[in-house]
């Protein structure tokens, strides 16, 4: 039995290794724009779940609260930067959301009091707040501190920093 010469199919043979190699780095490069396409796409579905809930309780409230006029109707949270942080690594936009509905919820107890006391609602959510650890979804620990309370139009504006939280060694 006589045996085809097999040098005739070397040529067809690259020709096939150079298709299959390019057949996996496309489904490589197609897979890795799937997932960060994907990734976006969750970042932003949670901004806008976290917004609507907001914005649901900040109806609710105001519903609440229409017809009077000198008591705090929302609560208006924003994470502010200083030079410490930039430094740093910035938080994700899932952390941010989860701090400020965590922390909105713990100051949610201003909401309907007088505005004629916010200095003294001013004190006791500094206090109340001075030495509060939190803990992201991922299992992180940070520290909030209030930097800025600010009473404009019925809405309680507080500016916070968020500081990793280092727990102290265990003696």
């Amino acid at each position: 039995m006589r045996m085809p010469p097999f040098e005739r199919y070397l040529e067809g043979l690259r020709l096939l290794g150079v298709f299959l190699i390019g057949a996996i780095v496309g489904a490589i490069v197609l897979n890795a724009l799937f997932a960060a396409q994907f990734e976006a796409f969750y970042m932003t579905r949670n901004e806008l779940e976290n917004k609507l809930e907001q914005y649901e309780l900040e109806i609710k409230s105001l519903n609440q609260y229409k017809n009077q006029h000198t008591v705090i109707k929302t609560i208006q949270l924003r994470i502010a930067e200083n030079e410490d942080q930039k430094s740093r690594a910035t938080l994700d936009k899932v952390t941010q959301a989860e701090l400020i509905k965590r922390v909105k919820s713990d100051l949610s107890i201003f909401i309907g009091q007088s505005i004629f006391d916010i200095d003294s609602d001013a004190k006791f959510a500094r206090r109340l707040l001075e030495r509060k650890v939190y803990t992201d979804v991922s299992g992180k620990d940070y520290r909030v501190e209030l930097s800025t309370v600010l009473l404009v139009d019925n809405a309680l504006q507080i500016w916070m920093t968020v500081l990793p939280y280092a727990k102290p060694p265990a003696t």
